[in-house]
């Protein structure tokens, strides 16, 4: 749905520009005047939450690699050089570290947000799958910028995650030397890494566009999963009304920013990567880190290693089908009792592989990951293809309007979506 934009230039050469260049008025429709549902609630945040955390990375990783150092014999001396000598240095790379694990902590929560409302289903399918695209390349971008320190865990980790790809029939084996660019992780892997690393950012600023394009064109869902009816009663403009919400977010969320990078820096780290990458000499435990975790725990619970990477990747591409794979005609779970127990399910399941992706591969660990696995697998293959077939749903409200009057206690007109 396009803003309605009411913006007239008054300066002479505003008025130059935009006969020439429209783009205030585009802004203005599509960040002020642009019609928001008047029933979304604060986890509809994360979305400017997150293009903040994508700015703030973007802005420090520019400053970090002016002075990082891509070669393998000065690459882990470098960051102690930033951390050190750079004049405030240590705070951009806490922040820029940290704000990995900000940025995928905020798509977390984004992403369970539209699996919880139906924020995949039509006509929203593309945009969704744009999301999905996005969550890829912010992983690519992360395991990358892992490798850069060059410490044990950074070494050791791309050991095993680019070995991987050696499983692959046919074909895997020069997927992975093209990766190391040799026959073992060294100064050319490093140096691939960190142009890549850079590079891919701005190829996700490119995907956020069309993201943010997809979303203009079919409109935002909602809490209630009913489309616009009325613009007059069912939205408010964007601006102040949603542009005062995201403002709260993301100071509320900067809070717990800055508790990370001001307070335990390090917390979310691994000890060893404070250790210079030696490949002589393996770290007891490798884990990578904590938001790859889940998907680690599925690649770990599989014996056969192909079967483990087909699983692990086949955990994320699922994600794009899950537009076709729920069958129910209702979007919201607030509308679907049965579907929402199991969502809640499926949560505490993807935070388990996350537990379980952390510790070591053995005894009860790889039994509670295998089981894990499987329900992870069972809630997209098994438990949304047939609960829309048999899930009785509460009435759905007619517009958002009657929903935010039957909140506030006013006459509404429910009815039921199959």
């Amino acid at each position: 749905m396009h803003g309605l934009s009411t913006f007239e230039p008054k300066n002479g050469l505003v008025k130059w520009l935009e006969a020439r260049l429209p783009i205030l008025s585009f802004m203005h429709g599509s960040f002020v005047a642009y019609p928001t549902p008047k029933n979304l609630n604060y986890w509809w945040t994360f979305g400017a939450i997150l293009s903040f955390m994508l700015i703030a990375q973007i802005v420090t990783g520019v400053v970090l690699a002016m002075h990082y150092v891509p070669n393998s014999d000065l690459a882990f001396e470098s960051v102690e050089k930033i951390m050190r000598d750079v004049n405030w240095g240590w705070m951009l790379r806490y922040a820029h570290a940290n704000g990995a694990s900000m940025f995928f902590f905020a798509v977390y929560i984004h992403m369970f947000r539209g699996i919880y409302y139906g924020s995949y289903k039509a006509p929203r399918e593309v945009l969704w799958i744009l999301g999905v695209i996005i969550f890829l390349l912010m992983m690519a971008t992360g395991f990358m910028g892992y490798v850069l320190p060059w410490g044990q865990m950074s070494f050791w980790g791309a050991t095993v995650i680019t070995n991987l790809f050696s499983a692959i029939p046919l074909v895997g084996d020069q997927i992975t030397v093209w990766l190391w660019g040799g026959y073992s992780v060294g100064d050319p892997t490093l140096n691939r890494f960190f142009a890549l690393h850079y590079l891919l950012p701005f190829i996700i600023v490119a995907v956020v566009g069309l993201h943010v394009w997809a979303l203009h064109v079919v409109g935002q869902n909602n809490p209630d999963g009913v489309e616009i009816k009325d613009v007059a009663k069912d939205t408010v403009p964007f601006t102040p009304h949603a542009t005062m919400k995201d403002s709260l977010g993301i100071v509320i969320f900067l809070l717990l920013y800055c508790w990370f990078i001001f307070f335990i820096p390090n917390y979310l780290g691994d000890a060893d990567n404070y250790i210079r990458a030696n490949p002589m000499k393996t770290p007891p435990h490798i884990v990578p880190e904590w938001y790859f975790l889940p998907y680690y725990a599925i690649l770990r619970s599989i014996p056969n290693k192909l079967a483990g990477v087909i699983a692990m990747f086949s955990s994320i591409a699922l994600l794009a089908f899950l537009p076709w794979l729920d069958t129910s005609k209702v979007r919201s779970a607030k509308y679907r009792p049965i579907y929402k127990v199991f969502f809640w399910v499926f949560v505490v399941c993807a935070v388990g592989l996350g537990y379980i992706g952390a510790m070591p591969p053995e005894g009860g660990y790889v039994l509670a990951g295998r089981i894990l696995a499987v329900a992870y697998f069972a809630f997209f293959l098994i438990v949304l293809p047939l609960l829309g077939l048999f899930e009785k749903t509460k009435p759905v409200p007619a517009t958002i309007a009657d929903a935010v009057l039957a909140k506030h206690g006013g006459a509404s007109a429910p009815h039921t979506k199959g």
